[in-house]
């Protein structure tokens, strides 16, 4: 029961995150693109790097981090349905050049975040 209560704590502090974060990358920049989002998505792709690597290689940690910190914390922090969504606007709003730069910054700076979470997770003492 520890773990799904692990989870829901991890995933309201991450939607919480996510939702003050979003709206005040957008507040700051506009809604031509989808910034809160696309900022939301690497820097979680990173998170996911970083904690997944330094779970894996510190074995003596509670299991719980796994369910508080992956599964739940940047499990709500992460957008990607909304990225879905706001890219769909963006192709029936007939901005295809935004919608494709959109998909491509995404998927490449969010991979670049991963590894480079990855290779922050295995320096952490």
């Amino acid at each position: 029961m520890l773990k799904y209560l692990m989870v829901g704590i991890g995933g309201f502090l991450g939607s919480v995150l996510r939702f003050w974060l979003g709206s005040f990358i957008g507040g700051r920049l506009g809604a031509r693109f989808p910034y809160g989002t696309f900022v939301i998505n690497v820097t979680g792709s990173f998170l996911v790097g970083m904690v997944l690597t330094v779970l894996a290689t510190k074995a003596h940690w509670s299991p719980n981090w796994r369910y508080l910190l992956p599964i739940g914390f940047i499990g709500g922090y992460t957008t990607f349905s909304t990225f879905e969504y706001e890219t769909l606007r963006l192709f029936q709003d007939g901005q295809l050049l935004t919608a494709m730069l959109n998909i491509a910054l995404s998927v490449v700076v969010g991979f670049i975040g991963v590894w480079v979470g990855a290779i922050a997770g295995r320096v952490i003492p």
